[in-house]
């Protein structure tokens, strides 16, 4: 009997909890891995069992898929189809370069001190790594209590905390809604909502973003929860400076004009010991880099089956870009089936993910319309001073950053990195990265890595010796 062909699916979000279930059914066996301890990802994050949360469902919307996705897993969990391994911190996939061999080795770290090395093979791979936040900095925004808004999401599903009695929810994106419903709901007091898009931007792209009713509609029933809880919302309005001793005591907020500069004379200071700030989010490429896909911007590039340009290899969700756990789950229905049929030979046919290609489509161009909404003031960097830190693993600041650009020449971020250290600690320039290019007034561009993460030197040296051969 001729063994099924094998998928490695990287990321148990909503993209690749759909792609892992759409191949399987299709006959291939797959093996999902994650770095948490459980399925879901970041958007179906849920608390530890421990916790014995008695209503997990009122921290998330769209319950009924995720119950959906986890039941279809656990099915072909039991089938034997698929397999997930949790805590897998995947640093790098590579290609195999054998005579005849066509397929890829995963290389993870194993476990929460992520030391112990793991080696999975593979026939393809599926990515679906997802994204993680844009993070400006200002005065103030390293004190204890200041944290980004999908922290403070992460931290209320995944742990039913808060970090504080009083908050400011700040910054600009559609996720801004649900962190402070959220908040509000857990019993914080939220003191504002500071959203620095601009209302007449709504206007400008009301067609397409009426386009999605329900999307409009889920806007609504979070605008309705906040005054219910009495939050008060500041449009065109950004955070200026954090301010607090030991931790954070308090924020101040101004008003922003038409060219989104700060408008003398609007600041007002709000007490609080909690801020929760995003400024969207930016897809993770490290994986895709190193195999050699083709990014489009900052995107994955993928074609009508999510396919990358590198064979055998396969991506969906944020990772090609950010648009949403709706369009992750479409774009991960599409790239399952198209994998397994792949993998098994044949075409395939496109009749079967016809549904999930017309929401794909649509959801684009909604994500394409929040793009034109929600971007960061233009002149966010007005407020970095030149004391401000701007990369903390370094603790390299706004004026170090600004020196090197003016005094000592520095035309790109690469430079920029090698003249100050920005972007050489342990998160090798991913929150930091986004400031220094906006403080150099340089792109961001995507540096390619060897690894997607930092790995113990032992590690290296024995790679290969723990290979999981599962063909």
């Amino acid at each position: 009997m001729t063994e099924r062909p094998l998928l490695a699916v990287i990321g148990a979000g909503p993209a690749g909890l759909s792609a892992t279930v759409a191949a399987a059914a299709l006959g291939v066996r797959v093996t999902l891995l994650d770095s948490a301890a459980r399925e879901g990802g970041q958007f179906y994050r849920q608390p530890a069992p421990e916790l014995r949360a008695r209503r997990p469902e009122a921290l998330h919307h769209q319950w009924r898929t995720w119950e959906g996705l986890r039941d279809a897993l656990d099915a072909h969990l039991a089938a034997g189809t698929v397999r997930h391994l949790t805590d897998h911190h995947v640093w790098l996939v590579e290609r195999r370069t054998a005579q005849g061999d066509k397929g890829f080795t995963v290389h993870a770290l194993l476990g929460p001190e992520q030391e112990e090395p793991v080696e999975v093979r593979a026939d393809a791979v599926l990515l679906a790594t997802g994204g993680y936040e844009r993070v400006l900095p200002f005065p103030g925004w390293t004190l204890p209590g200041v944290l980004t808004a999908g922290g403070a999401q992460a931290m209320l599903k995944g742990t039913l905390a808060v970090s504080g009695r009083t908050a400011v929810v700040a910054g600009t994106g559609p996720l801004l809604l649900p962190v402070a419903t959220g908040l509000a709901a857990a019993g914080v007091r939220v003191a504002a909502l500071v959203e620095s898009a601009d209302p007449k931007a709504f206007v400008r792209h009301s067609r397409a973003l009426a386009a999605q009713p329900d999307k409009a509609a889920e806007g609504a029933r979070y605008a309705a929860r906040l005054l219910g809880h009495r939050v008060r919302t500041l449009l065109h309005h950004t955070v200026v400076e954090a301010h607090g001793t030991e931790r954070l005591e308090s924020v101040t907020v101004a008003a922003l004009d038409a060219t989104g500069r700060v408008r003398p004379g609007t600041g007002r200071r709000i007490p609080c010991d909690t801020l929760a700030v995003g400024h969207g989010m930016l897809p993770h490429t490290d994986l895709a880099e190193t195999l050699g896909c083709r990014l489009d911007g900052l995107n994955v590039q993928v074609d009508d089956e999510q396919r990358t340009d590198v064979p055998g290899v396969w991506a969906a969700g944020e990772t090609t870009g950010i648009g949403g756990a709706a369009l992750s789950l479409a774009e991960g229905h599409i790239a399952g089936r198209s994998a397994a049929a792949r993998l098994h030979g044949t075409a395939p046919d496109p009749r079967g993910w016809a549904t999930a290609a017309k929401s794909r489509t649509r959801l684009r161009e909604f994500a394409a319309a929040l793009d034109g909404v929600y971007a960061p003031p233009a002149h966010w960097s007005d407020q970095v001073t030149d004391e401000t830190v701007v990369c903390r693993c370094e603790e390299v600041t706004g004026g170090a950053v600004r020196e090197a650009v003016t005094d000592l020449g520095a035309g790109d971020l690469r430079t920029v990195k090698l003249l100050t250290r920005a972007g050489m600690g342990w998160c090798q320039g991913r929150v930091c990265g986004p400031a220094v290019a906006g403080l150099a007034g340089c792109a961001l561009t995507p540096s390619r890595r060897p690894f997607a993460r930092p790995v113990p030197l032992g590690v290296l040296a024995h790679a290969g010796e723990s290979e999981d051969d599962l063909q």
